[in-house]
């Protein structure tokens, strides 16, 4: 119960902040993302979101990734990958602004790391995008902290910064903080708040919710 009341109140500051926000729509991210173990050193690692402008109505952009993530060791891994998305204009972040498809590939560095209980990770991202008429590339770096709260629920807070390579350096940066709740083995839940600032100096608001699913194929061995 006294988790229950938390996770409530946190909803209500998260709506609260958001209507303080200049572009004044709470939007909403709808996450999947997995991870299905095929070897000891590979996976392959599964994303699709679903981005809408308001809680309910207009969808802002879908993206689905699928790559191969290598296992260096416990600390360092690699993924690379593709992505498609489409997008209501890439430019507008109105309604009804049109549709752009995008294609992506993309390139991670994965390093992960504790301090006491607290979970440290690194991910330095490349991504090389194709859109109808031009290309264009991302350099992303994002740090991640998480802490385990109990057995089933832990904490987490992130930040992402963009570099792209047309006109100013700065793209945006994503800042995102919430809680996880360990369903079982395989399944975790999430809730969140992010907050997307870009290089014209707008913001924008999103509460994320989010499943994760994390599966081994490993052959058993007797």
């Amino acid at each position: 119960m006294k988790k229950t009341v938390i996770f409530l109140l946190f909803l209500v500051s998260i709506n609260s902040y958001a209507q303080e926000n200049p572009e004044k729509e709470l939007g909403v991210w709808y996450m999947y993302n997995g991870s299905h173990k095929v070897s000891d050193k590979f996976s392959l690692k599964t994303m699709a979101h679903f981005r809408f402008f308001e809680v309910g109505d207009d969808m802002q952009q879908f993206i689905g990734r699928l790559g191969g993530n290598y296992q260096f060791n416990k600390t360092v891994s690699a993924t690379i990958g593709y992505a498609f998305l489409n997008t209501d204009d890439l430019d507008s972040y109105n309604v009804d602004g049109g549709d752009d498809n995008e294609h992506r590939i993309y390139e991670d560095l994965n390093v992960k790391h504790k301090l006491s209980n607290l979970g440290i990770a690194h991910r330095l991202r490349a991504e090389q995008r194709f859109f109808e008429s031009r290309t264009g590339h991302f350099i992303r770096y994002q740090l991640g902290l998480s802490y385990p709260l109990s057995k089933k629920w832990s904490t987490y807070l992130y930040d992402e910064i963009f570099f792209d390579f047309d006109g100013q350096s700065y793209n945006q940066n994503w800042f995102g903080t919430g809680l996880k709740y360990k369903l079982s083995d395989v399944v975790k839940l999430q809730v969140g708040y992010m907050n997307i600032s870009n290089d014209a100096s707008r913001s924008f608001d999103r509460i994320q919710l989010g499943i994760a699913i994390s599966t081994d194929h490993r052959k058993k061995t007797k």
